[in-house]
């Protein structure tokens, strides 16, 4: 009835507006408390385990350490000014908005180095590194979730990976081996071994707050059986499928020229297994090959929605 359509109008437009409005502010929100868990637990893997046994870690905040302990330089002082030349990088080649979130971050970090008192809470050489790494990691990785990062030498990789024919990994561990080997001369062998220890295990953790426990996994498979394997992923696993024709090249039986379909999908890294199990039910000479993937925009990346 045409007076229950103008009835219900007020109520659904109030709502989406609310919802609409209410989205920036939720995503700024979320934004900002990782920035602030992240510089939280980046000053307790530094004050708390690295800084009162001399040890240090790679990029900027490694400079920052050397510099410190053998200058008696403030460490927040130095963590920004070191990281000023990064930050105004970063806003000529990554805009306004990522540099102001940086530039902040890094002012918070500084600002919780040097008011907030974290106890020491081990001794142990090995645990101090370990778990320095650890929490100086995640700190690391939670500000680049909130859109930002406490570390300027990946803006520099970022750049030079851009000018010059290499990698941002290659980038950053060339400036880490340098930083390193500078530790080892300057302080100890055994300080800077420690150190390394201390990068790696900051390192991985940046990669697992980043990408999760659902980091995925791209498999091809190629099968003469690839309809009842495509049906399989899709209907029992609940994930999406490419299907494209190839030819054999050489194989177990030599050279051959045989039409097969082969198969592309992405799974978690928990589901790997699993998947292959299936595919070796149904066919056990299936040719399986297996890739890290590192990012992934649209298709159907989640599972399927049970009807």
């Amino acid at each position: 009835m045409p007076g229950s359509k103008q009835a219900a109008a007020p109520e659904l437009v109030p709502n989406n507006l609310l919802l609409v409005l209410a989205r920036p502010w939720l995503g700024l929100l979320l934004q900002s408390l990782l920035l602030l868990a992240g510089v939280f637990s980046a000053a307790l893997g530094l004050k708390g385990f690295l800084l009162p046994n001399g040890f240090i870690d790679g990029g900027v905040t490694g400079m920052s350490l050397l510099i410190s302990q053998l200058t008696d330089t403030s460490l927040s002082l130095l963590i920004v000014v070191i990281n000023i030349p990064f930050i105004i990088l970063g806003y000529h080649h990554l805009g306004r908005k990522f540099a102001l979130k940086t530039l902040l971050t890094i002012l918070a970090l500084a600002g919780a180095l040097l008011v907030v008192t974290f106890p020491t809470l081990t001794h142990d050489k090995l645990l101090i590194a370990v778990f320095g790494g650890f929490f100086l990691g995640a700190g690391i990785g939670l500000a680049m979730r909130g859109g930002g990062v406490l570390d300027g030498t990946e803006i520099l990789a970022l750049y030079l990976s851009r000018k010059l024919p290499v990698s941002i990994g290659d980038i950053v561990l060339i400036i880490n081996v340098i930083i390193f080997s500078v530790a080892a001369w300057l302080l100890s062998v055994e300080t800077a071994l420690y150190s390394i220890l201390a990068y790696l295990s900051a390192a991985r953790t940046v990669d697992f707050v980043l990408v999760g426990i659902e980091e995925y996994t791209g498999l091809t498979i190629i099968s003469f059986h690839s309809t009842e394997i495509r049906r399989m992923i899709t209907d029992k696993l609940k994930r999406g499928a490419t299907v494209y024709e190839c030819t054999q090249g050489y194989g177990s039986h030599g050279h051959q020229h045989l039409k097969v379909e082969a198969i592309f999908t992405v799974v978690t890294r928990l589901e790997v297994v699993e998947l292959t199990d299936e595919i070796h039910k149904i066919d056990p000479q299936a040719f399986v090959v297996t890739q890290s993937v590192s990012d992934m925009k649209g298709g159907l990346i989640k599972k399927r929605a049970l009807h």
